[in-house]
């Protein structure tokens, strides 16, 4: 996974009008915290983030105040008519150490042939790994599945250096079969 870099400043000014002027002015209010230290509070550059954070659990190499911090979003708030990026709790990381993170499902193959749909239970799974090697997603086949199957936790391959950090018995995928709506009954004509 590539590290991206991002310049912060040191945010000074607290409340809703401060972070309502941060915002106007293109920047994201934020917290960096984690490893006992205590929380930074900073600004970061609206339009970096936006598209650092289309990469799940990405890597983000921060410049604080002349000081570099290597985190991973932890939290992300956005606005919900315009969808920008409003707040990030960020948590430091060191390289070398092991995080909880989840991360996406995806399923390849086709389903036994018949009526049959893939529901899933979770679209995430919470793993250990390595900061600096997260992984994005993992990929499951559900090929030849019939109804009544499932997919736990356990019987999904995680990548090399990742272990499931979550349920293990936790069904992350179900095959259920498509139920058939039921033609209304004819009415008999009414006897005169």
């Amino acid at each position: 996974m590539a590290e991206i870099k991002l310049d912060a400043t040191v945010r000074t000014e607290f409340g809703k009008g401060a972070a309502r002027r941060t915002r106007r002015a293109n920047l994201v209010p934020g917290v960096v915290y984690g490893h006992g230290a205590e929380p930074v509070h900073i600004n970061l550059p609206g339009h970096e983030l936006l598209l650092a954070l289309r990469t799940a659990n990405v890597l983000i190499g921060l410049e604080i105040d002349g000081k570099d911090a290597l985190v991973i979003p932890k939290a992300v708030q956005r606005n919900a008519i315009k969808g920008n990026i409003e707040h990030v709790d960020l948590l430091t990381v060191k390289r070398g150490e092991k995080v909880e993170v989840e991360i996406a499902v995806h399923v390849e193959g086709e389903l036994a042939p018949g009526a049959n749909l893939l529901e899933y239970v979770q679209n995430t799974l919470l793993v250990e790994a390595e900061a600096t090697h997260i992984p994005e997603s993992v990929t499951v086949s559900i090929a030849g599945l019939d109804a009544g199957d499932s997919i736990l936790a356990k019987d999904i391959p995680l990548p090399k250096g990742s272990v499931l950090a979550g349920d293990e018995d936790a069904v992350v995928l179900q095959i259920v079969s498509a139920q058939a709506e039921e033609a209304p009954a004819e009415e008999a004509p009414a006897e005169a």
